[in-house]
């Protein structure tokens, strides 16, 4: 037969020990290191609205190795189409610009200077051409010169004219020659 007074005092132990720990658990909440419960209650707002600043920022970066792929196509695709890989497609597209707007070529030179430095994988070409057209046509073509497709970026223009006859403009323009083309 169980000893009962052994298991009395083995409860009496228990319940002291619980109440022991309620004791303590009375004390922490009410003491003024943990705080009362408004200040807990604002402490856990700030940090969940710098929860949610946090996760803001990082936003962008989700779906990142999507994100640079889509990059790595899109500069490609803008090399192949930007960018000539022979010098004959700059003199085609320029002539073709020039015909397109009413624009007469009286001398253009091209490549002046290919420069050898390596900017990635691109050469640059500087070109320089006299035109001669009406003022319109001259202002469309150089319009459509720099929405074109190929890149050309051009570098000074000079305007000559007579009292009668075409305007004549003289014109420095570079482009870009894929490398190893």
């Amino acid at each position: 037969m169980p000893d009962l007074r052994q298991t009395r005092k083995n409860i009496k132990t228990s319940l002291a020990v619980l109440v022991g720990v309620d004791v303590v658990a009375l004390v922490v909440l009410f003491s003024p290191l943990v705080g009362s419960t408004d200040s807990r209650r604002q402490e856990l707002n700030q940090l969940w609205s710098e929860l949610q600043v946090k996760t803001r920022q990082v936003e962008p970066l989700t779906n990142l190795p999507d994100k640079v792929h889509a990059a790595n196509r899109q500069i490609t695709d803008f090399y192949n189409k930007r960018f000539p890989a022979q010098d004959s497609q700059i003199a085609t597209e320029f002539g073709k610009l020039a015909a397109a707007n009413g624009v007469t070529i009286e001398q253009a030179k091209y490549p002046v200077k290919v420069k050898e430095e390596e900017t990635g994988r691109l050469h640059r070409v500087e070109m320089e051409a006299e035109l001669s057209g009406n003022y319109v046509s001259l202002a469309k073509f150089i319009n459509a010169l720099e929405r074109d497709d190929m890149f050309f970026l051009i570098s000074s223009i000079t305007l000559a004219g007579e009292q009668k006859g075409p305007i004549k403009l003289q014109m420095k323009l570079e482009t870009y020659l894929k490398a190893g083309a």
